[in-house]
């Protein structure tokens, strides 16, 4: 199977919201998706996009995509933050991962990051493994944290 790996367009947030609710599912989180294709469209594709993403596309189809967006460590400077790496499932092991990892990888040494980062879930063995296998830490001394927009309405009401 031929596949492209082409920098998304906002004709393809449909598509890429479908692999974002398969990755949401397959992270038993199904109900958390809340973004839309419009927010997708919106904020991929103003004056200032927030993200960028990558597509394994084969005749209109994408099954698989790499999300990533600009961060900026105060140890490191600029960094690239992987946001999700999504094939479908049915896709799996075609090499579609590789190929988006790698687009990645050369977009961030393009951007001349400094770091590119990541999370994975501890119990996704596959993930980590592949991950390992091309070369990154997997740092298990540090805590992902976060704070939902309940979170954040409770502090800010809290704290006014």
């Amino acid at each position: 199977m031929k596949y492209t790996i082409r920098i998304a367009t906002k004709s393809d947030m449909s598509q890429v919201l479908e692999l974002i609710q398969e990755l949401a599912e397959f992270e038993k989180e199904a109900d958390a998706v809340v973004i839309t294709k419009e927010d997708l469209e919106r904020d991929g594709f103003s004056e200032h996009p927030l993200f960028k993403c990558f597509v394994a596309e084969k005749k209109g189809q994408i099954d698989g995509i790499a999300l990533c967006y600009p961060r900026y460590s105060t140890w490191k400077g600029r960094t690239l933050h992987l946001e999700d790496l999504v094939v479908r499932q049915n896709k799996r092991g075609l090499g579609l991962g590789s190929a988006l990892f790698k687009e990645v990888i050369k977009y961030g040494a393009e951007q001349g990051v400094r770091r590119i980062e990541w999370v994975v879930l501890n119990w996704n063995e596959t993930a980590v493994e592949f991950y390992k296998k091309n070369g990154a830490q997997v740092l298990s001394d540090w805590d992902t944290v976060q704070m939902d927009e309940n979170g954040i309405k409770k502090f800010i009401d809290k704290n006014s």
